[in-house]
Protein backbone atom coordinates (compact mmCIF):
# COMPACT_ATOMS: atom_id res chain seq x y z
CA UNK A 1 0.00 0.00 0.00
CA UNK A 2 1.25 3.52 -0.76
CA UNK A 3 2.21 5.96 1.61
CA UNK A 4 2.49 9.12 0.91
CA UNK A 5 4.92 11.22 2.39
CA UNK A 6 5.63 15.43 2.40
CA UNK A 7 8.85 16.61 1.42
CA UNK A 8 9.67 20.12 2.55
CA UNK A 9 11.94 22.60 1.59
CA UNK A 10 15.06 21.92 2.96
CA UNK A 11 17.72 24.33 5.06
CA UNK A 12 20.43 25.36 2.27
CA UNK A 13 22.80 26.38 4.42
CA UNK A 14 24.68 29.78 5.21
CA UNK A 15 21.89 30.71 7.36
CA UNK A 16 19.31 31.40 4.45
CA UNK A 17 15.36 31.16 5.76
CA UNK A 18 13.85 31.15 1.96
CA UNK A 19 14.38 30.65 -0.96
CA UNK A 20 12.43 31.80 -4.58
CA UNK A 21 10.95 28.86 -6.69
CA UNK A 22 11.99 29.76 -10.50
CA UNK A 23 11.30 26.18 -11.93
CA UNK A 24 9.35 23.03 -11.28
CA UNK A 25 11.25 19.76 -13.03
CA UNK A 26 8.41 17.67 -12.21
CA UNK A 27 4.80 17.65 -12.60
CA UNK A 28 1.83 16.03 -10.63
CA UNK A 29 1.30 12.33 -11.72
CA UNK A 30 5.14 12.05 -12.54
CA UNK A 31 7.16 9.48 -11.57
CA UNK A 32 10.56 10.30 -9.86
CA UNK A 33 13.65 8.55 -8.48
CA UNK A 34 15.50 8.89 -5.41
CA UNK A 35 17.77 12.04 -5.36
CA UNK A 36 15.98 13.16 -9.07
CA UNK A 37 16.20 17.33 -9.19
CA UNK A 38 12.56 18.28 -8.49
CA UNK A 39 12.97 21.65 -8.33
CA UNK A 40 14.89 24.69 -9.45
CA UNK A 41 15.13 27.42 -6.57
CA UNK A 42 17.23 30.47 -6.28
CA UNK A 43 18.14 32.11 -3.48
CA UNK A 44 20.24 35.47 -2.14
CA UNK A 45 23.39 33.00 -2.95
CA UNK A 46 22.99 30.48 -5.47
CA UNK A 47 20.84 28.37 -7.93
CA UNK A 48 20.36 25.12 -6.97
CA UNK A 49 18.16 22.03 -8.20
CA UNK A 50 16.67 20.69 -5.10
CA UNK A 51 16.58 16.57 -5.40
CA UNK A 52 13.83 15.02 -3.72
CA UNK A 53 14.94 12.31 -1.10
CA UNK A 54 11.72 9.97 -1.72
CA UNK A 55 11.04 7.73 -4.53
CA UNK A 56 7.63 7.87 -6.03
CA UNK A 57 5.05 9.51 -7.19
CA UNK A 58 4.14 13.54 -7.12
CA UNK A 59 0.83 13.59 -5.57
CA UNK A 60 1.44 17.15 -5.00
CA UNK A 61 3.12 20.45 -5.85
CA UNK A 62 3.55 23.69 -3.63
CA UNK A 63 4.24 27.01 -4.58
CA UNK A 64 3.88 28.55 -8.27
CA UNK A 65 7.13 29.41 -9.80
CA UNK A 66 8.26 33.05 -8.75
CA UNK A 67 6.77 32.03 -5.45
CA UNK A 68 8.92 32.41 -2.55
CA UNK A 69 8.94 29.61 0.24
CA UNK A 70 10.42 30.21 3.94
CA UNK A 71 12.44 27.10 4.94
CA UNK A 72 10.62 24.23 5.88
CA UNK A 73 7.56 24.90 4.12
CA UNK A 74 5.95 21.91 2.06
CA UNK A 75 7.16 21.40 -1.37
CA UNK A 76 5.95 18.79 -2.75
CA UNK A 77 4.00 15.20 -1.96
CA UNK A 78 5.44 11.85 -2.91
CA UNK A 79 3.16 8.65 -2.71
CA UNK A 80 6.10 5.34 -2.01
CA UNK A 81 5.34 2.34 -1.99
CA UNK A 82 3.26 1.75 -4.81
CA UNK A 83 3.54 -0.92 -7.46
CA UNK A 84 4.63 1.27 -10.29
CA UNK A 85 7.08 3.27 -7.95
CA UNK A 86 8.89 0.13 -6.57
CA UNK A 87 9.18 -0.83 -10.04
CA UNK A 88 10.97 2.06 -11.34
CA UNK A 89 12.60 2.61 -8.14
CA UNK A 90 13.99 -1.04 -8.08
CA UNK A 91 17.46 -0.34 -9.15
CA UNK A 92 17.65 2.10 -6.34
CA UNK A 93 16.74 0.02 -3.24
CA UNK A 94 13.18 -1.61 -2.40
CA UNK A 95 11.05 -0.75 0.53
CA UNK A 96 11.84 -2.32 3.82
CA UNK A 97 10.08 -3.72 6.56
CA UNK A 98 10.32 -0.66 8.74
CA UNK A 99 7.73 1.41 5.93
CA UNK A 100 9.29 4.31 3.71
CA UNK A 101 12.74 4.96 5.39
CA UNK A 102 14.26 2.59 3.09
CA UNK A 103 12.58 5.22 0.37
CA UNK A 104 14.81 7.60 1.50
CA UNK A 105 18.21 8.92 -0.13
CA UNK A 106 21.55 8.63 1.80
CA UNK A 107 22.68 12.05 0.40
CA UNK A 108 21.84 14.64 2.72
CA UNK A 109 21.28 18.35 1.97
CA UNK A 110 20.72 20.48 5.42
CA UNK A 111 17.84 19.63 7.32
CA UNK A 112 16.67 16.62 5.32
CA UNK A 113 17.94 12.99 4.47
CA UNK A 114 18.79 10.09 6.13
CA UNK A 115 21.28 8.03 7.51
CA UNK A 116 21.46 5.29 5.13
CA UNK A 117 24.96 5.07 3.65
CA UNK A 118 25.10 5.71 -0.28
CA UNK A 119 27.00 2.70 -0.71
CA UNK A 120 24.07 0.81 -0.87
CA UNK A 121 21.97 3.14 -3.42
CA UNK A 122 22.90 2.39 -6.90
CA UNK A 123 23.53 4.99 -8.60
CA UNK A 124 22.35 5.61 -11.91
CA UNK A 125 24.64 6.19 -14.84
CA UNK A 126 24.09 8.77 -17.47
CA UNK A 127 23.86 7.28 -20.86
CA UNK A 128 25.95 8.47 -23.85
CA UNK A 129 25.05 10.77 -25.83
CA UNK A 130 22.28 10.25 -28.27
CA UNK A 131 20.96 7.48 -26.02
CA UNK A 132 18.02 8.24 -23.60
CA UNK A 133 18.84 7.22 -19.91
CA UNK A 134 17.12 4.52 -17.99
CA UNK A 135 16.43 4.47 -13.96
CA UNK A 136 16.86 1.20 -13.72
CA UNK A 137 17.99 -1.88 -15.24
CA UNK A 138 14.77 -3.28 -15.57
CA UNK A 139 12.49 -0.41 -16.18
CA UNK A 140 8.85 -0.90 -16.27
CA UNK A 141 6.76 0.42 -19.21
CA UNK A 142 4.69 3.42 -18.68
CA UNK A 143 1.03 3.29 -18.01
CA UNK A 144 -1.65 6.41 -18.46
CA UNK A 145 -1.79 7.16 -14.70
CA UNK A 146 1.64 7.06 -14.82
CA UNK A 147 3.96 7.85 -17.23
CA UNK A 148 7.74 6.82 -17.20
CA UNK A 149 10.29 8.94 -14.81
CA UNK A 150 12.15 11.58 -16.13
CA UNK A 151 16.00 10.92 -16.82
CA UNK A 152 18.39 11.53 -14.70
CA UNK A 153 21.55 13.33 -15.71
CA UNK A 154 24.48 15.31 -14.30
CA UNK A 155 22.87 18.16 -15.33
CA UNK A 156 20.48 17.61 -12.45
CA UNK A 157 22.43 16.03 -9.60
CA UNK A 158 22.02 16.52 -6.25
CA UNK A 159 23.87 19.28 -5.13
CA UNK A 160 26.60 17.10 -2.31
CA UNK A 161 27.92 18.53 0.56
CA UNK A 162 31.61 19.94 0.44
CA UNK A 163 32.88 16.90 1.91
CA UNK A 164 31.37 14.42 -0.46
CA UNK A 165 33.98 13.28 -2.99
CA UNK A 166 34.28 14.65 -6.55
CA UNK A 167 32.20 12.73 -9.36
CA UNK A 168 34.14 10.28 -11.13
CA UNK A 169 32.74 10.81 -14.20
CA UNK A 170 31.25 13.42 -16.34
CA UNK A 171 29.16 13.20 -19.13
CA UNK A 172 31.61 15.01 -21.70
CA UNK A 173 29.16 17.46 -24.13
CA UNK A 174 30.80 18.95 -27.41
CA UNK A 175 30.64 22.65 -27.29
CA UNK A 176 27.25 23.58 -29.22
CA UNK A 177 25.53 20.26 -28.99
CA UNK A 178 21.85 21.22 -28.70
CA UNK A 179 20.85 17.88 -26.87
CA UNK A 180 21.68 16.03 -24.34
CA UNK A 181 23.58 16.92 -20.11
CA UNK A 182 25.29 20.41 -19.92
CA UNK A 183 28.59 19.27 -18.15
CA UNK A 184 28.24 21.52 -15.21
CA UNK A 185 27.79 20.35 -11.49
CA UNK A 186 28.05 23.53 -9.47
CA UNK A 187 24.77 25.34 -9.26
CA UNK A 188 27.27 29.32 -8.68
CA UNK A 189 28.46 28.17 -12.19
CA UNK A 190 24.91 27.84 -13.27
CA UNK A 191 23.80 30.99 -11.84
CA UNK A 192 27.33 33.41 -12.88
CA UNK A 193 26.16 31.74 -16.80
CA UNK A 194 22.34 32.74 -15.87
CA UNK A 195 23.44 36.43 -14.82
CA UNK A 196 25.23 37.48 -17.93
CA UNK A 197 22.91 35.63 -20.55
CA UNK A 198 25.71 32.73 -21.16
CA UNK A 199 24.49 29.41 -23.20
CA UNK A 200 26.37 26.35 -21.18
CA UNK A 201 26.06 24.56 -24.25
CA UNK A 202 28.52 27.06 -26.13
CA UNK A 203 31.32 26.74 -23.48
CA UNK A 204 34.32 24.03 -23.74
CA UNK A 205 34.81 22.34 -20.34
CA UNK A 206 38.48 22.35 -18.92
CA UNK A 207 38.14 20.09 -16.23
CA UNK A 208 37.96 15.95 -15.91
CA UNK A 209 35.81 14.74 -18.94
CA UNK A 210 34.96 18.38 -20.08
CA UNK A 211 33.18 19.33 -16.68
CA UNK A 212 32.87 23.30 -17.27
CA UNK A 213 34.48 25.19 -14.28
CA UNK A 214 33.86 28.69 -13.30
CA UNK A 215 37.02 29.20 -14.87
CA UNK A 216 36.05 28.40 -18.12
CA UNK A 217 32.48 30.40 -17.73
CA UNK A 218 34.27 33.51 -16.82
CA UNK A 219 36.76 33.33 -19.86
CA UNK A 220 33.77 33.18 -22.14
CA UNK A 221 31.84 36.10 -20.22
CA UNK A 222 35.10 38.42 -20.96
CA UNK A 223 35.41 37.38 -24.56
CA UNK A 224 31.45 38.32 -25.15
CA UNK A 225 32.05 41.42 -23.29
CA UNK A 226 35.28 42.25 -25.73
CA UNK A 227 33.16 41.33 -28.54
CA UNK A 228 30.07 43.57 -27.50
CA UNK A 229 33.02 46.48 -26.21
CA UNK A 230 34.27 46.47 -30.55
CA UNK A 231 30.80 47.34 -31.91
CA UNK A 232 29.73 50.85 -32.12
CA UNK A 233 27.22 51.52 -29.60
CA UNK A 234 24.12 54.11 -30.46
CA UNK A 235 23.78 56.81 -27.77
CA UNK A 236 20.36 56.57 -26.11
CA UNK A 237 17.96 59.12 -27.60
CA UNK A 238 15.57 60.64 -25.26
CA UNK A 239 12.11 59.86 -25.49
CA UNK A 240 9.53 61.56 -27.87
CA UNK A 241 7.34 64.37 -26.16
CA UNK A 242 3.73 63.09 -27.48
CA UNK A 243 2.32 65.29 -25.31
CA UNK A 244 1.33 67.75 -28.40
CA UNK A 245 -1.67 68.17 -30.83
CA UNK A 246 -3.44 64.98 -31.81
CA UNK A 247 -5.07 65.26 -35.16
CA UNK A 248 -7.27 62.10 -36.21
CA UNK A 249 -6.09 60.13 -39.65
CA UNK A 250 -9.45 59.85 -41.15
CA UNK A 251 -11.34 61.26 -44.39
CA UNK A 252 -9.43 62.19 -47.43
CA UNK A 253 -6.31 62.20 -44.87
CA UNK A 254 -6.66 58.49 -43.40
CA UNK A 255 -7.70 57.16 -46.85
CA UNK A 256 -4.55 58.94 -48.35
CA UNK A 257 -2.03 58.06 -45.59
CA UNK A 258 -3.50 54.51 -45.76
CA UNK A 259 -2.90 54.08 -49.43
CA UNK A 260 0.52 55.57 -49.12
CA UNK A 261 1.72 53.17 -46.80
CA UNK A 262 0.17 50.23 -48.58
CA UNK A 263 2.26 51.59 -52.08
CA UNK A 264 5.65 51.50 -49.47
CA UNK A 265 4.90 47.85 -47.82
CA UNK A 266 3.71 46.03 -51.24
CA UNK A 267 6.13 47.88 -53.85
CA UNK A 268 9.33 47.72 -54.79
CA UNK A 269 9.60 51.04 -56.07
CA UNK A 270 12.94 52.60 -58.22
CA UNK A 271 13.13 56.19 -59.34
CA UNK A 272 15.19 57.86 -61.39
CA UNK A 273 15.42 61.38 -63.20
CA UNK A 274 16.67 63.53 -65.99
CA UNK A 275 16.85 67.38 -67.02
CA UNK A 276 14.85 68.37 -69.54
CA UNK A 277 15.16 72.14 -71.97
CA UNK A 278 11.83 72.65 -72.12
CA UNK A 279 12.03 76.13 -73.81
CA UNK A 280 10.92 74.73 -77.09
CA UNK A 281 7.81 73.02 -75.02
CA UNK A 282 7.01 76.37 -73.70
CA UNK A 283 7.05 78.42 -77.24
CA UNK A 284 4.89 75.57 -78.37
CA UNK A 285 2.40 76.44 -75.89
CA UNK A 286 2.36 80.16 -76.25
CA UNK A 287 1.66 79.78 -79.94
CA UNK A 288 -1.29 77.10 -79.11
CA UNK A 289 -3.18 79.61 -76.88
CA UNK A 290 -2.37 82.35 -79.23
CA UNK A 291 -4.17 80.22 -81.75
CA UNK A 292 -7.25 79.12 -79.71
CA UNK A 293 -8.48 77.78 -76.77
CA UNK A 294 -5.72 78.32 -73.55
CA UNK A 295 -3.88 74.93 -72.71
CA UNK A 296 -2.22 74.15 -69.65
CA UNK A 297 1.19 72.90 -69.32
CA UNK A 298 0.19 69.69 -67.22
CA UNK A 299 -2.46 68.90 -70.38
CA UNK A 300 0.88 68.97 -72.52
CA UNK A 301 2.63 66.38 -70.25
CA UNK A 302 -0.53 64.66 -70.02
CA UNK A 303 -0.30 63.94 -73.73
CA UNK A 304 3.37 63.40 -73.63
CA UNK A 305 2.57 60.57 -71.30
CA UNK A 306 -0.11 58.75 -73.07
CA UNK A 307 2.25 58.53 -76.08
CA UNK A 308 5.06 57.20 -73.98
CA UNK A 309 2.95 54.80 -72.23
CA UNK A 310 1.75 53.58 -75.98
CA UNK A 311 5.82 53.04 -76.75
CA UNK A 312 6.23 51.23 -72.90
CA UNK A 313 2.62 49.72 -71.69
CA UNK A 314 4.77 47.57 -69.27
CA UNK A 315 4.07 50.91 -67.22
CA UNK A 316 0.86 50.94 -67.85
CA UNK A 317 0.09 47.64 -65.24
CA UNK A 318 -0.57 46.26 -62.38
CA UNK A 319 0.72 43.58 -60.45
CA UNK A 320 -1.69 40.34 -59.16
CA UNK A 321 0.49 39.21 -56.21
CA UNK A 322 -2.13 36.38 -55.42
CA UNK A 323 -1.97 34.94 -59.12
CA UNK A 324 1.98 36.18 -59.43
CA UNK A 325 1.01 37.83 -62.40
CA UNK A 326 1.74 41.22 -64.03
CA UNK A 327 -1.40 42.39 -65.72
CA UNK A 328 -1.29 44.75 -68.96
CA UNK A 329 -3.94 47.26 -69.04
CA UNK A 330 -5.27 48.53 -72.67
CA UNK A 331 -6.32 51.63 -72.06
CA UNK A 332 -4.92 54.49 -70.06
CA UNK A 333 -6.84 56.13 -67.48
CA UNK A 334 -4.67 59.32 -66.20
CA UNK A 335 -4.53 59.89 -62.85
CA UNK A 336 -3.17 63.57 -61.82
CA UNK A 337 -2.62 65.28 -58.47
CA UNK A 338 -4.57 68.07 -57.50
CA UNK A 339 -3.91 69.56 -53.70
CA UNK A 340 -7.23 70.85 -51.90
CA UNK A 341 -8.44 72.21 -48.74
CA UNK A 342 -9.24 68.89 -47.78
CA UNK A 343 -5.73 67.34 -48.76
CA UNK A 344 -4.03 65.34 -51.87
CA UNK A 345 -6.68 63.58 -54.23
CA UNK A 346 -6.10 62.02 -57.71
CA UNK A 347 -8.73 62.41 -60.21
CA UNK A 348 -8.84 60.14 -63.10
CA UNK A 349 -9.05 61.27 -66.79
CA UNK A 350 -11.20 58.12 -68.28
CA UNK A 351 -9.46 56.84 -71.22
CA UNK A 352 -6.76 59.50 -72.11
CA UNK A 353 -5.07 57.69 -74.78
CA UNK A 354 -8.14 58.65 -76.79
CA UNK A 355 -7.94 62.24 -76.44
CA UNK A 356 -6.47 65.14 -77.68
CA UNK A 357 -4.63 67.54 -75.84
CA UNK A 358 -7.19 69.73 -75.92
CA UNK A 359 -9.92 67.27 -74.42
CA UNK A 360 -7.24 66.60 -71.79
CA UNK A 361 -7.08 69.62 -70.71
CA UNK A 362 -10.71 70.59 -70.83
CA UNK A 363 -11.23 66.90 -68.54
CA UNK A 364 -8.45 68.17 -66.53
CA UNK A 365 -9.79 71.88 -66.26
CA UNK A 366 -13.20 70.09 -65.08
CA UNK A 367 -12.06 67.75 -62.32
CA UNK A 368 -10.00 69.99 -60.67
CA UNK A 369 -12.59 72.77 -60.13
CA UNK A 370 -15.15 69.77 -58.90
CA UNK A 371 -12.10 69.01 -56.25
CA UNK A 372 -11.85 72.12 -55.06
CA UNK A 373 -15.23 72.07 -54.19
CA UNK A 374 -15.31 68.81 -53.05
CA UNK A 375 -18.04 66.95 -55.42
CA UNK A 376 -15.93 64.62 -56.64
CA UNK A 377 -17.66 61.36 -57.08
CA UNK A 378 -15.06 58.10 -55.83
CA UNK A 379 -15.70 56.61 -59.90
CA UNK A 380 -13.97 59.78 -60.34
CA UNK A 381 -11.06 59.33 -57.94
CA UNK A 382 -10.67 55.25 -58.56
CA UNK A 383 -9.16 53.15 -62.02
CA UNK A 384 -6.23 54.98 -62.64
CA UNK A 385 -3.49 53.36 -64.28
CA UNK A 386 -1.01 55.88 -64.44
CA UNK A 387 -0.44 58.84 -62.07
CA UNK A 388 1.15 62.63 -63.26
CA UNK A 389 1.94 64.51 -60.46
CA UNK A 390 2.89 68.35 -61.14
CA UNK A 391 4.70 69.28 -57.72
CA UNK A 392 6.45 72.21 -59.37
CA UNK A 393 3.41 73.95 -58.51
CA UNK A 394 4.96 74.12 -55.17
CA UNK A 395 8.02 75.71 -56.05
CA UNK A 396 10.25 72.63 -55.69
CA UNK A 397 12.63 71.31 -58.69
CA UNK A 398 12.30 67.70 -57.55
CA UNK A 399 10.89 64.72 -55.79
CA UNK A 400 10.35 61.09 -55.45
CA UNK A 401 7.04 60.19 -55.68
CA UNK A 402 5.19 57.23 -54.15
CA UNK A 403 3.50 55.42 -56.82
CA UNK A 404 -0.43 55.32 -56.30
CA UNK A 405 -1.23 51.89 -55.96
CA UNK A 406 -1.85 49.50 -57.61
CA UNK A 407 -0.14 51.43 -60.00
CA UNK A 408 2.97 50.43 -61.33
CA UNK A 409 4.68 54.33 -62.01
CA UNK A 410 4.17 57.83 -61.59
CA UNK A 411 5.40 60.59 -63.28
CA UNK A 412 6.87 63.80 -61.18
CA UNK A 413 7.71 67.13 -63.13
CA UNK A 414 9.40 69.95 -61.16
CA UNK A 415 8.97 73.30 -61.73
CA UNK A 416 10.15 75.33 -65.45
CA UNK A 417 12.59 78.53 -64.39
CA UNK A 418 15.56 79.80 -66.26
CA UNK A 419 18.55 78.19 -65.92
CA UNK A 420 22.19 78.02 -67.28
CA UNK A 421 21.95 75.51 -70.46
CA UNK A 422 24.34 74.54 -73.35
CA UNK A 423 22.31 74.58 -76.20
CA UNK A 424 23.60 74.14 -79.82
CA UNK A 425 27.60 74.07 -78.13
CA UNK A 426 27.10 77.71 -76.47
CA UNK A 427 26.04 78.45 -73.12
CA UNK A 428 22.51 80.10 -72.56
CA UNK A 429 19.75 80.41 -70.39
CA UNK A 430 17.19 78.27 -71.18
CA UNK A 431 13.48 77.12 -69.77
CA UNK A 432 14.70 73.81 -67.47
CA UNK A 433 12.18 71.17 -65.64
CA UNK A 434 13.45 68.09 -63.61
CA UNK A 435 11.58 65.25 -64.87
CA UNK A 436 11.13 61.80 -62.32
CA UNK A 437 9.50 58.58 -62.67
CA UNK A 438 9.12 55.94 -59.92
CA UNK A 439 8.25 52.81 -61.33
CA UNK A 440 7.18 49.01 -59.61
CA UNK A 441 10.59 47.26 -59.95
CA UNK A 442 8.41 44.21 -60.18
CA UNK A 443 6.76 45.12 -63.83
CA UNK A 444 10.07 46.33 -65.36
CA UNK A 445 14.02 46.53 -64.95
CA UNK A 446 15.93 49.89 -65.34
CA UNK A 447 16.28 49.55 -69.46
CA UNK A 448 12.42 50.29 -70.09
CA UNK A 449 12.02 52.81 -67.49
CA UNK A 450 15.40 55.06 -68.22
CA UNK A 451 13.82 54.53 -71.96
CA UNK A 452 9.85 55.76 -71.15
CA UNK A 453 11.43 58.79 -69.20
CA UNK A 454 13.98 59.38 -72.01
CA UNK A 455 11.07 59.50 -74.50
CA UNK A 456 8.94 62.27 -72.02
CA UNK A 457 12.19 64.54 -72.21
CA UNK A 458 12.64 64.27 -75.72
CA UNK A 459 9.22 65.38 -76.85
CA UNK A 460 9.73 68.06 -73.77
CA UNK A 461 12.54 69.08 -75.60
CA UNK A 462 11.39 68.84 -79.13
CA UNK A 463 7.15 68.88 -79.31
CA UNK A 464 7.67 68.36 -83.07
CA UNK A 465 8.26 64.61 -81.80
CA UNK A 466 4.75 63.90 -80.69
CA UNK A 467 3.59 64.51 -84.65
CA UNK A 468 4.41 61.31 -85.00
CA UNK A 469 2.44 59.72 -82.51
CA UNK A 470 -0.46 62.08 -83.89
Amino acid sequence: MAQVLEFKLPDLGEGLTEAEVVRWLVEVGDVVAVDQPVVEVETAKAMVEVPCPYGGVVTARFGEEGTELPVGAPLLTVAVGSAEAMESQGASGGPSDDGAGSEASGNVLVGYGTGAPAARRRRVRPAPVGQAPTTAAHQAPATAAHPAPAPVTAARSAPARASAPAPTSVPVLAAGDPQGPVAVISPLVRKLARQHGLDLRQVAGSGRDGLILRTDVESAIRAADEDAAAVPSTPARPEADTSGERIPLRGVRGAVAEKLSRSRREIPDATCWVDADATELMAARAAMNAAGPKVSVLALLARICTAALARFPELNSTVDAEAREIVRLTGVHLGFAAQTDRGLVVPVVRDAHTRNVESIGAEIARLTEAARDGKLTPAQLTGGTFTLNNYGVFGVDGSTPIINHPEAAMLGVGRIVPKPWVHEGELAVRQVVQLSLTFDHRVCDGGTAGGFLRYVADCVEQPAVLLRTL
